[in-house]
């Protein structure tokens, strides 16, 4: 019987030496395994010696059918990005700290990817978002983000005045030290230390949460994930910039005159779990709530 995938792609963090022995342990294993092995060029240092080709992150999803992510959080947040264009499927391994997105772990590594690469394995879709910053009407920019996307005060002591439209309507305006625009995905990273929801991975929707708020009752909203959400600025006399950052990507020098308009991607990046997988075992063990 044919294997599910036969060429898999790797990705780590290219900064991390720590991660040598695990990249290097698992590209031998997937040699040894007879699989096709490409690797991402920033990660190829760590395993030289090894029988595998070596490609630039942004080609792996037309080479592989499968990609493993070996890192933290991060690390699989730019493997997704890279990805989601050729509709195949993540792993993500835990080499990092907290790692809600990466849950295999690096002791049972070996013993769990002969399962799942057997087709022993759950799927879950995630869908990303697209951020288009538009100046005197034309896109002058576009990024994607997996867990959200972040507009700042930019170089001012000031806050910035928010006005948000959804689907062409108009929510509210806020002043503010800025707005989360974060996917369920991004419901437990930065949008969760800002005090929105933790929303369900499958759930159709999307969370707005305020940074620091001048008026207490601008609060996290809820909505759907079909929904366009337009950004813009009030004017004002002071010269202020904004920043922008999908996942932590930055789009610097954001002008108060410009429009961020941002929408679901129609591609899903496609996760896979080992069998057994919970999100709410997740939760609890991350975040440190009582069993």
């Amino acid at each position: 019987m044919q294997r599910p995938f036969q060429t898999i792609g790797i990705i780590g963090k290219p900064s991390d030496a720590s991660i040598s022995d695990t990249i290097i342990n698992v590209c031998a294993y997937l040699v040894a395994e007879d699989y096709g092995v490409f690797v991402a060029e920033n990660s190829a240092k760590f395993v030289q010696n090894i029988r595998v080709q070596v490609c630039e992150i942004s080609e792996l999803g037309k080479h592989c059918d499968a990609v493993i992510a070996l890192g933290g959080d991060g690390t699989f947040l730019a493997a997704a990005r890279a990805i989601v264009a050729y509709d195949i499927p993540l792993i993500g391994v835990n080499l990092g700290r907290l790692g809600f997105l990466v849950d295999i772990s690096p002791s049972t590594l070996c013993e769990t990817l002969t399962e799942m690469l057997d087709g022993n394995y759950i799927e879950e879709n995630r869908y990303l978002l697209r951020a288009k910053i538009v100046r005197n009407g034309e896109i002058i920019h576009e990024e994607n983000a997996v867990n959200e996307v972040v507009i700042h005060r930019w170089i001012t002591p000031s806050m910035i005045e928010i006005i948000t439209k959804i689907d062409g309507v108009f929510l509210n305006s806020q002043r503010s030290d800025g707005l989360i625009i974060a996917t369920p995905t991004g419901s437990t990273a930065y949008s969760l230390s800002a005090g929105g929801p933790i929303l369900y991975p499958s759930l159709s929707a999307l969370v707005l949460v305020p940074l620091n708020p001048h008026t207490l009752s601008n609060r996290p909203i809820v909505i759907h994930d079909s929904s366009e959400i337009e950004i813009s600025f009030c004017e004002t006399k002071q010269q202020i910039n904004a920043l922008v950052t999908c996942d932590h990507i930055e789009i610097p020098d954001v002008l108060i005159s410009d429009k961020i308009l941002i929408k679901k991607e129609p591609l899903p990046i496609r996760i896979l779990h080992p069998n057994g997988h919970d999100f709410f075992e997740i939760l609890r063990n991350k975040l440190n709530w009582s069993n």
